[in-house]
């Protein structure tokens, strides 16, 4: 059996109940299920739709997101995560460019880096080099005023510790962030780069080996093996390039808001809903979603 999930942008809850039916309808699906009004409803079907790509693009234009996925073991014990652009909403290596005024030079090359057009260990080098010298001391005042989470990364992760799942943030960033977003969602371990210090101000330079789309892949092999998990009861989740290793190892590996080189590669693409979309995939209704 599989499940189809449409969903929505939660600001928006435009999803119409006549979308829903027509699909069902023209799929032979059960009868539909409404996780959320107007926001995020699935139904089941018995075999694998060999036209859902086609009605994916189809109805992006409507701002609905659409996941066809097997029933069985959809609901997952463990959450492997991605941090920039993931669970919070900016790129936090570019944030501290801004406050050194490189912000254009280094945003350019995180978006190339993201879209695996550089390699993420020399791209990463590169944009580290051009904060030598920046007071340490900003790490802390960007925490503070530039950060914020990803609408939904709370309730997903109360929800699905609730019922039992472990957490880890794996980030290509650093652990100055890492460590102050794992705890602000309560993720259970956190993974991420060091940039070096000396006498109070970044050196320019980052320590090694550097955590890029290799160590995401060994992150998920090593926690699963100390948890006694399969690689199919994980649910990984990010946005760029070097996430797509984990993405695909994953038994659930969900392209967030990704470039579009990233998304194409992955079965499960969300583009319109938030981070709350982890929780409808997995079949939660609004109304069993947790905030602590």
């Amino acid at each position: 059996m599989f499940t189809a999930t449409l969903l929505t942008a939660p600001t928006k809850r435009n999803l119409d109940p006549a979308l829903v039916e027509s699909l069902r309808n023209a799929w032979g699906g059960g009868d539909a299920v409404w996780l959320a009004p107007d926001e995020a409803a699935e139904f089941t079907l018995e075999t694998m739709p060999a036209n859902r790509w086609d009605v994916w693009a189809d109805i992006q234009g409507m701002g609905v997101d659409l996941v066809v996925q097997p029933t069985k073991g959809r609901v997952k014990q463990m959450l492997l995560a991605d941090m920039d652009s993931t669970m919070i909403q900016q790129e936090c290596i570019d944030e501290l460019a801004d406050e050194a005024g490189v912000g254009t030079r280094v945003k350019d090359i995180t978006a190339r880096a993201m879209n695996g057009e550089l390699d993420f260990d020399g791209a990463l080098r590169e944009r580290v080099g051009l904060l030598k010298g920046l007071d340490a001391g900003v790490i802390d005042h960007v925490l503070a005023t530039r950060i914020t989470l990803m609408p939904g990364g709370r309730e997903v992760l109360a929800t699905m510790h609730g019922d039992g799942a472990y957490a880890a943030l794996v980030s290509g960033g650093f652990t100055a962030f890492t460590a102050k977003v794992a705890d602000q969602l309560g993720f259970d371990e956190n993974r991420a780069n060091t940039l070096n210090v000396a006498d109070g101000v970044l050196t320019g330079t980052v320590g090694e080996p550097i955590l890029g789309r290799a160590a995401k892949v060994a992150a998920l092999e090593e926690i699963t093996a100390r948890l006694g998990l399969g690689h199919d009861q994980v649910m990984a989740v990010g946005d760029g390039a070097n996430d797509l290793g984990m993405l695909g190892l994953a038994g659930a590996g969900v392209a967030m808001h990704a470039k579009p080189s990233v998304a194409a590669e992955c079965d499960i693409r969300i583009n319109h809903g938030d981070l709350s979309a982890l929780l409808f995939i997995q079949g939660y209704g609004r109304a069993d979603f947790l905030t602590s």
